[in-house]
């Protein structure tokens, strides 16, 4: 799956959230300073050409739908992201994290105890 840019993510994050949506809803969504029509407009059609979403056609206007699911992207991204940075290694990530202090071990005991109930349903 290709990487989006991060102004290709933030239309898409607008997608995934409204579901479906013409230009306009787009448009309301994005945070001020908005960007021209035209540059959303420019970046829709890359993100269709990509194969992340499709439209349906109502006339002259298009309602845009995500072919690529929030979770199916996300799962994607981060395995890429914890193989080029942490081999691959979800024990390195958290390793880094703790010596970061941006996790304690009270939060490792809670992602371990929902981990383990997980498995045990």
């Amino acid at each position: 799956m290709q990487k989006l840019t991060r102004a290709e993510e933030q239309l898409m994050q607008i997608i995934w959230k409204l579901e479906k949506a013409f230009l306009k809803e787009i448009m309301q969504e994005l945070p001020e300073p908005k960007p021209k029509q035209s540059t959303v407009s420019t970046i829709i059609k890359i993100l269709g050409d990509k194969g992340f979403i499709s439209h349906n056609t109502f006339g002259k206007s298009h309602q845009y739908y995500p072919l690529v699911e929030k979770d199916s992207y996300a799962k994607a991204y981060f395995q890429q992201f914890l193989g080029k940075y942490f081999d691959g290694s979800f024990n390195r990530l958290l390793s880094f994290f703790h010596k970061e202090g941006e996790i304690d071990l009270k939060d490792l005991d809670e992602i371990l105890n929902k981990l383990n109930e997980e498995k045990d349903q």
